[in-house]
């Protein structure tokens, strides 16, 4: 894989950067992070080179220095929002962000329960953290936020929030997902450190935009793609601009509220620090890439995968038109059609040619592998076997898995199990290869070859069981679907 990214002068420039901006206020900063702490698989795949845990690994090298704050949402406890990537709630991701933050060593000081209004299920969410003895502050609304600047900044708004006892100098707030408060909770931290006269300061780390890449570099579209759902557009930050003469990228909401930012900072501490939305950001991506076109390209493949997400969540009625509208206006913006994407166009048209769902997939070196539904394998698991022969040079007429290794499990699926479909998934047909590669050669270096699969593209002729789309992640292959289901039934 060409990599286009260099993760470990990332690494070392991002955690001095931080180190310097603590400097610059004295005593404390509260630093919001922005996207995924860890597991940021977006920004591995448009910036190649950049692992998913860098942000992470970047804070373990801050970590005798930092503290984190996790913030959530009353609401989205009372109404048990969902995190789509990991099918769990914000408040069950709560313990699992506090579980993987201390397994790695990094001190979690306190979770903040954000826009309470004593909602109940917020009340036993935090019973249950103080019982494992982790501490809880909560936040409320404040009435006229964010335009009611004198309110907002007294003893009846910020003031009344709890103060959060910290004792690192770099307090990094994150979150489970978008919404949690996270901003609002370092601008009441730093009204509270203010009355106890601590000098603390605040500054925002959010990989994407990449302020420093045009507005319209692929990098950043893909950043749009990706958050087409939040109706975020990037845009040229506007106070930068005036203050330096100089053109960054900010996205709107950041540039929308920096004039009541300023005006708070006015009231907390008689000046704003920051001249503009850029100015309080400290991420430094954009100096690491070191191979623009792969970056480019990287990033097209992005925007298209995006596009057929939103497809499939049409299809699953739960995405929405607007969304897919916005992808497209996007990709016309970069110039990139389907014809971008070669696995689609196989995939494509080897249903012309067979009349049954079909899949393909194409390798590091360009070549295309394709795959068709049989009576004892789906298309993907088809296409699995196909590319590890062809990554293996085993001949294709090769069996890996006898046929009779198959119908075995046909029957259990479908006498024992009441499954109506007897084709194995792509799980059932790795258990099936291991098992073989303890007796056949072929299918031990058959088996050898599945990391090669990290980082290939895959596109399918219609949408695949979630079982067969786990394993595609799991091993690392980046996939789309057609929006299109194999049979026709109400439900799926």
């Amino acid at each position: 894989m060409k990599f286009g990214f260099d993760n470990n002068k990332y690494l070392n420039m991002q955690s001095e950067h931080i180190k310097e901006r603590i400097g610059q206020f004295g005593d404390k900063l509260y630093l919001e992070f922005g996207g995924k702490l860890f597991d940021d698989y977006h920004a591995s795949r448009v910036l190649p080179g950049f692992e998913p845990d860098s942000k992470l690994r970047m804070l373990m090298q801050l970590s005798e220095q930092a503290e984190i704050i996790i913030a959530i949402n009353a609401a989205d406890i009372e109404k048990n929002k969902i995190r789509h990537d990991l099918g769990i709630t914000y408040d069950v991701d709560v313990f699992r962000l506090i579980q993987s933050f201390t397994d790695k060593g990094l001190y979690v000081g306190s979770v903040v329960i954000t826009q309470y209004s004593g909602q109940k299920s917020a009340d036993v969410f935090k019973t249950k953290l103080e019982t494992l003895g982790i501490c809880v502050y909560r936040h409320y609304i404040i009435d006229g936020y964010p335009s009611n600047i004198p309110f907002i900044v007294s003893d009846e708004g910020y003031g009344r929030n709890d103060y959060i006892e910290t004792k690192k100098p770099l307090v990094i707030i994150t979150a489970p997902g978008p919404g949690s408060g996270k901003m609002a909770t370092c601008l009441s931290q730093l009204y509270h450190e203010n009355k106890r006269g601590v000098k603390a300061g605040y500054a925002k780390f959010e990989t994407f935009p990449v302020w420093n890449l045009p507005l319209k570099h692929p990098v950043n579209l893909a950043y749009e793609a990706a958050t087409a759902d939040l109706n975020d557009v990037n845009m040229i930050d506007p106070f930068h601009l005036e203050a330096y003469g100089t053109t960054t990228v900010n996205y709107n909401r950041d540039v929308e509220v920096f004039p009541v930012l300023s005006a708070i900072f006015e009231e907390i501490y008689g000046e704003c620090p920051y001249k503009s939305p850029t100015d309080m950001g400290v991420n430094m991506a954009g100096f690491c890439i070191i191979d623009d076109e792969v970056c480019r390209e990287a990033s097209m493949q992005e925007i298209l995968r995006r596009y057929y997400q939103a497809l499939l969540r049409l299809a699953k009625d739960t995405g929405s038109k607007d969304e897919i509208y916005k992808i497209e206006l996007i990709l016309k913006q970069a110039k990139i059609t389907t014809e971008k994407r070669p696995v689609i166009k196989a995939a494509n048209e080897l249903v012309e040619q067979k009349g049954s769902p079909c899949a393909a997939l194409q390798l590091e070196d360009g070549t295309i592998i394709t795959g068709k539904t049989t009576n004892l394998l789906g298309s993907s698991a088809a296409l699995l076997l196909n590319a590890v022969k062809a990554l293996g040079e085993i001949p294709h007429d090769v069996h890996l898995i006898a046929p009779s290794a198959i119908e075995p499990i046909q029957k259990l699926k479908t006498y024992y199990l009441g499954s109506k479909n007897p084709r194995l998934h792509t799980d059932e047909v790795l258990i099936a290869l291991s098992t073989c590669a303890a007796t056949d050669p072929n299918a031990q270096i058959a088996l050898e070859q599945l990391p090669k699969l990290k980082g290939c593209e895959a596109h399918t002729s219609v949408i695949l069981s979630d079982v067969d789309m786990k394993i595609f992640k799991k091993l690392g292959v980046h996939l789309t679907c057609e929006p299109l289901y194999e049979e026709n039934k109400i439900y799926h």
